[in-house]
């Protein structure tokens, strides 16, 4: 059972979520989430790229835009997302995107069949409070390598184990792990 990163007086007040490479901000699991957690400012981004720099981009200017339409600071802002989308914030957050965490879901450690194509040379730069949410047979990485790779990551994390493969179909799971991990479950 997924832990409280934070209390309801340091909780993120704004979530940016993105989805895989093949989505948009209209996925399922997305619309979820923001439905799923009404307390906090959840904003769904499509990303309409392939492109590692080109997502990061975006995240960071919607990150920007929240925390200042929201009147917090940078760091109040928590980010996310599904697989491609997950990656992209993470980057963003590895390469100086202030915030408050990272919420990853169905992570792509590497491609399927090809575990020697680690995505997971950003790792020891992040620094803030990161959940994984992944299925039990995930194609993009499975629990051992997950537990080899993500202690690379200094801050703080939490790994979370739900049925399914790449897509799980539980939304209601990620939900609570994820509301429950930024402190709003």
């Amino acid at each position: 059972m997924v832990t409280r990163a934070f209390t309801k007086r340091n909780r993120p007040r704004g979530l940016i979520v993105t989805p895989g490479a093949s989505a948009d901000r209209d996925h399922a699991t997305l619309v979820a989430i923001e439905d799923g957690i009404p307390e906090l400012e959840v904003r769904r981004l499509t990303l309409a790229t392939t492109s590692v720099p080109n997502a990061v981009k975006k995240v960071v200017a919607a990150g920007e835009e929240l925390a200042e339409e929201l009147g917090v600071s940078p760091k109040k802002i928590a980010y996310g997302g599904r697989s491609f989308g997950g990656r992209a914030c993470s980057v963003a957050v590895a390469e100086g995107l202030p915030a408050a965490a990272l919420a990853l879901l169905s992570y792509p450690l590497h491609p399927p069949g090809k575990p020697e194509k680690l995505r997971t040379e950003h790792f020891a730069q992040i620094k803030v409070p990161t959940l994984f949410v992944s299925g039990m047979k995930d194609p993009f990485g499975t629990p051992d390598e997950f537990g080899e790779h993500v202690p690379q990551i200094p801050g703080e994390t939490q790994l979370e184990w739900i049925t399914g493969n790449h897509s799980p179909k539980d939304n209601d799971a990620v939900v609570d792990l994820v509301r429950t991990f930024l402190g709003y479950g």
